[in-house]
């Protein structure tokens, strides 16, 4: 098992907004509250304290979901939560089917280490890995698939609604046309009744020996402790009006923001449905049904029924660090940049902001994989260009020299500046003349030089061949192998798996990782 470092820069694949972020820049200073590493987690232990009452109901809650779970290291971790040393750290994802692309198994991985790393550090603390299911996410579509070997699978439902509250044993068509068995997938989504309850018996069996807690938030107990921010949401358009505003800074600063506030950012949740709450004429109407409330209906609701309220993609990390103890947040490059939009919007509630930090990243070779390229002469990073540079740095070290001409190109150049001069002393309205000859000819050598890289291109069409395929099972569909593949590509031959990762993965070390072997 060999690993080596990309810098994220040279990946070619975040935006400027999340790199500037890592690299600290001082213009994105007002958006968090410190940089993740192990001295700033101490500061912000500090400073946190959580209400007692909201840890009860967490624990009461989370005791109910884990219910017939016999795992000694999960009860203990559980129990833990009612003591005030105990904080959590934090990663969410939609309920994928078969864990989804691998960066989903990333970001819990990078969670749990960073538990272990933040238990080293302050051992008079207890720390515990969080994966906040987004059970009540109604988008389908985005969680209905998986790749496996270059085959997508799909579940085929017509179920509606939060996908948390699915029943998930259509998905033994899926089951039956794989041809492995996966124990750990069939039980879960054949024995359980919901998604939810799905996902957290693969995830637990998967992860429940390294402490991992699933929490899914979708309970009218939780969203009790929410109440007064639905209110102040949907209400008073309190997320649209701050959120805007910081939205503006950060685009004053050149940055593109990822998402947008609406005058409520609140769903209606009820048995399979999931619709928009919008304004009306002074009343309150749920999209794509005939339902309609006024104010005083919408206030009542929310005192006895808010787990109707289900928040989206701005208010679900205020739920979040609402009914959490939660030190850290661990997601996407997507997710960094949101995050950074909201620091204003918590300081407006007064809930406390976590450190906000990326996942890990990685790119997985076998070691046929790394032969093949070795064969090349290329290096992985490398294979993180685009194409037409691919082919060009190949060709040059076969050769063994760049096909260029950039040397004539500069004698020419040169020429021409003395044919000018000795032209303007004869008669000053020659320089446009030379000049033009100057740039034709200059065309000239780099139309030659063109040729001359495409027939050596040409020369070198099975190597080119061989590279090109080589990236393209690396970055399938152009993309980077962690959105794409899921994880039995690897756990299928590899049941330790898991493991190394787990030992391979540095949570607070901010590069792009590459795992032969």
């Amino acid at each position: 098992m060999t690993t080596q470092f990309l810098s994220l820069q040279q990946t070619n694949q975040f935006s400027s907004l999340f790199l500037d972020y890592i690299q600290q820049k001082n213009t994105l200073a007002p958006f968090y509250i410190t940089f993740p590493t192990l001295d700033n987690f101490g500061k912000i232990l500090q400073s946190r304290a959580f209400d007692v009452s909201k840890r009860e109901a967490l624990h009461q809650v989370l005791k109910e979901q884990y219910t017939g779970y016999s795992s000694d290291i999960v009860q203990k971790q559980i129990d833990s939560l009612l003591q005030p040393n105990t904080f959590t750290v934090t990663t969410g994802h939609q309920l994928n089917i078969f864990s989804g692309p691998l960066y989903v198994i990333y970001k819990l991985v990078t969670t749990i280490n960073l538990a272990k790393q933040l238990q080293e550090k302050y051992p008079d603390y207890h720390f515990v890995p969080v994966y906040w299911m987004a059970t009540e996410d109604h988008d389908f579509e985005e969680i209905s698939y998986f790749n496996l070997f270059g085959k997508k699978y799909t579940w085929e439902t017509t179920q509606t609604g939060a996908v948390g509250r699915m029943n998930p044993t259509e998905i033994q068509t899926v089951l039956d046309q794989l041809s492995d068995k996966f124990p750990i997938f069939e039980k879960a989504y054949l024995t359980y009744q919901t998604l939810a309850d799905a996902t957290r018996c693969w995830v637990t069996d998967l992860f429940g020996d390294q402490g991992l807690l699933c929490i899914d938030a979708d309970h009218p107990t939780l969203k009790g402790e929410f109440r007064q921010i639905i209110k102040a949401d949907v209400f008073d358009q309190v997320t649209q009006t701050v959120v805007n505003q910081t939205s503006e800074k950060l685009e004053s600063l050149g940055y593109k923001t990822q998402v947008n506030a609406r005058d409520s950012n609140f769903f209606y949740l009820d048995h399979g449905m999931r619709e928009r709450i919008v304004h009306n004429h002074g009343r309150f109407r749920i999209l794509n049904t005939e339902l309609s409330f006024s104010k005083e209906e919408v206030a009542q609701m929310i005192d006895q029924h808010p787990e109707r309220f289900s928040p989206n993609v701005l208010l679900r990390p205020i739920y979040q660090e609402t009914i959490l103890p939660n030190l850290a947040y661990i997601g996407g490059p997507a997710e960094v940049a949101y995050w950074l939009q909201l620091k204003d919007l918590f300081d407006k509630l007064g809930t406390p902001f976590p450190i906000v930090m990326p996942r890990n990243f990685a790119l997985i070779l076998n070691e046929n994989t790394q032969k093949k390229l070795d064969k090349t002469g290329l290096t992985v990073a490398d294979l993180f260009t685009d194409e037409v540079s691919l082919k060009r740095k190949y060709v040059e070290k076969t050769v063994g020299e760049p096909i260029s001409l950039y040397t004539e190109i500069q004698d020419l150049t040169s020429l021409f500046d003395r044919v000018v001069q000795k032209a303007v002393t004869l008669d000053k309205s020659l320089e446009g003349f030379v000049g033009a000859e100057k740039q034709k000819a200059k065309t000239s050598l780099e139309n030659i030089e063109k040729r001359l890289r495409k027939a050596e291109e040409q020369k070198q069409e099975t190597g080119i061949q061989q590279v090109l395929t080589l990236k393209n099972k690396l970055f399938p569909g152009g993309s980077l192998q962690e959105r794409t593949d899921n994880m039995l590509n690897f756990y299928a031959n590899n049941p330790e798996f898991i493991h190394t990762l787990l030992q391979q993965f540095d949570p607070l070390r901010f590069e792009f990782q590459i795992i032969t072997g």
